[in-house]
């Protein structure tokens, strides 16, 4: 990351109890064949990875979508900005988890969620609370929109918020780095995959 300034971009760290976000890793954003999907298979083939390492250590997982109600009012100015959303129904496939992450449906709740950040108007943050979480280790997509807001929202509800730059991806290479700069410069620590394995192999 190019540019730094003096004050900026220190690193909060990791906490003793983490959990996963998955961020919207739906078949919508992860099939290119969707209007709002884009290639993401390395992103999502790193975070199958993160994922084995945290349910073998017993890591709370938590997966959201996104989806709306035909008459899409749920969605206010947030459809009118991105008409594409209405690809998003309960009765659609694109709205699934990809089956790449073999998400367990009996331990990993998913979280339905209207706009971009996976705690606005969600029970997340009561979840986290209840599994006495501390650190907000955020993967999915898109960076430059759902992750980037969550990564921010976690921050503001008192969360160390790290973000495996494998695990995250965006339609825009250049978005996505510009977003990773601002989440490493104000709110998280943008770290590799490595790393956060390490630190779950590391926990107790």
């Amino acid at each position: 990351m190019s540019q730094s300034f003096e004050g900026f971009g220190e690193s909060s760290g990791f906490g003793a109890r983490p959990a996963i976000i998955v961020v919207d890793f739906i078949n919508g954003f992860t099939d290119p064949a969707s209007q709002l999907g884009s290639d993401l298979s390395s992103q999502l083939e790193a975070t199958k990875t993160l994922l084995d390492h945290a349910r073998r250590k017993a890591v709370p997982i938590v997966f959201t979508t996104v989806i709306y109600e035909p008459h899409f009012r749920d969605g206010g100015s947030f459809i009118k900005k991105i008409p594409a959303l209405k690809l998003l129904t309960a009765d659609s496939e694109w709205v699934k988890v990809d089956e790449k992450l073999e998400r367990d449906e009996s331990s990993e709740p998913l979280i339905v969620k209207k706009f971009a950040s996976s705690f606005f108007g969600t029970h997340l943050h009561s979840f986290l609370t209840s599994e006495r979480v501390d650190t907000a280790i955020i993967t999915g997509c898109t960076t430059s929109g759902c992750v980037r807001a969550t990564a921010v929202d976690a921050l503001q509800y008192g969360y160390q918020v790290v973000v495996p730059e494998d695990c995250v991806g965006d339609r825009s290479i250049e978005a996505h780095k510009a977003n990773l700069y601002d989440i490493q410069t104000k709110y998280g620590d943008v770290t590799s995959l490595e790393m956060v394995i390490d630190y779950l192999n590391q926990l107790t």
